[in-house]
């Protein structure tokens, strides 16, 4: 399969933010020494897209790669989860980011386009991060919520930021005579995925709607992307909505209940969930899908928290496009390519054991 070249504007502006330019052949052919698997420098286009959570990180995993394949381009659109694993089924993308693991019913039935015939597919935990409650409230820079109290602002049950329930958490808080105005992503995202999963799991007598990738229902405001919910709440007067945390800034953000305790968001608290959940039972040995425990009482631990995977075939139609995928990965999972991940977007370095997994995965690509 041939794939043309997809130019994003997004894409390639976070990059050249890091510093990225125009690839040049590499004569030397000096050994990958980016935490890939050590082969020899490669060339060619290697195109991918997906999940806006991770545009920042795919900058830097994208630098790195290219530093040591400097004969490689990588252009990555951050079109959205949903639209990436579209994207990703009809063969225009060779891999995809995506906030959630592909259904098993949806593998069962889909024919992925870049794969080869009968391939199953790989999916990896590549990039851990909480997912932020962002708000804007003159003053206020932090606030206390429980799951129920939350489900209930952005159904619009609990309307005011002065609402008893909300006061309930926050003694000493001088919260506002002012009405609440929840934002949500008008686009079908992953993050929407997970903060619904949330939810639903948390608080499922008052958000009723399910784990569902697109905003179900038509109470508050809602915008395009990570970046527009994020203005839509800068920008707001009372706002409230969620986002990646890495584009949290300087908003308000909320500590949520788990246990006895209010935990604050932190990548360390993201990655403690993800440790103390199992993987979905019945995927093939390279599908990496984690079943995260959003009820969970552990101590530090906290559970609106977004994995997003990276998604490619084992067997490619294109065994081109096969190499480049498996180097790219490997130097994705790898402990130099986690901290630069880290470093640029405050994700949380996936663990050792997870590492281990995933590079067990990624070996199941088939190169030759």
């Amino acid at each position: 399969m041939k794939i043309s070249r997809i130019t994003t504007v997004a894409a390639l502006g976070a990059i050249a933010a890091l510093g990225l330019t125009g690839c040049a052949a590499n004569e030397s052919g000096t050994p990958n020494d980016s935490g890939s698997t050590g082969e020899p420098s490669l060339s060619g286009n290697l195109v991918g897209g997906g999940a806006s959570s991770q545009e920042v990180a795919i900058a830097a995993w994208t630098k790195q790669f290219q530093t040591a394949n400097d004969a490689v381009t990588v252009d990555y659109d951050p079109a959205g989860s949903g639209t990436g694993r579209e994207s990703f089924a009809a063969g225009a993308f060779s891999f995809v980011g995506s906030d959630r693991a592909f259904k098993q019913d949806e593998i069962s039935s889909t024919e992925f386009g870049a794969c080869a015939a009968d391939s199953d597919i790989i999916e990896i935990p590549a990039y851990i991060s909480p997912i932020a409650v962002i708000f804007n409230l003159e003053g206020i820079d932090s606030l206390n919520l429980d799951a129920a109290t939350l489900a209930g602002i952005f159904t619009g049950d609990v309307s005011q930021w002065n609402d008893p329930a909300i006061a309930a958490l926050n003694e000493g808080v001088e919260l506002p005579v002012t009405a609440i105005n929840p934002v949500h992503r008008a686009d079908k995202s992953g993050t929407t995925g997970n903060f619904t999963d949330y939810l639903a799991a948390a608080a499922g007598d008052v958000w009723t709607h399910g784990s569902v990738e697109e905003w179900p229902i038509q109470a508050g405001e809602s915008a395009q992307g990570t970046s527009g919910v994020v203005q839509a709440v800068e920008s707001g007067v009372g706002t409230i909505g969620y986002a990646d945390a890495s584009r949290a800034g300087e908003l308000g953000t909320v500590s949520v209940q788990v246990g006895d305790d209010f935990v604050p968001y932190s990548p360390e608290a993201a990655a403690a969930i993800v440790e103390h959940s199992p993987l979905d039972e019945g995927r093939t040995a390279g599908d990496l899908a984690i079943n995260l425990d959003r009820t969970s009482t552990e101590a530090g631990v906290y559970p609106i928290v977004l994995v997003s995977y990276l998604i490619g075939c084992e067997e490619y139609a294109d065994p081109a496009q096969a190499t480049l995928v498996k180097e790219f990965f490997s130097t994705v999972i790898s402990a130099e390519g986690q901290s630069a991940a880290a470093d640029a977007a405050g994700s949380a370095p996936i663990s050792d054991s997870i590492r281990q997994s995933a590079q067990s995965a990624i070996d199941l690509i088939v190169t030759e």
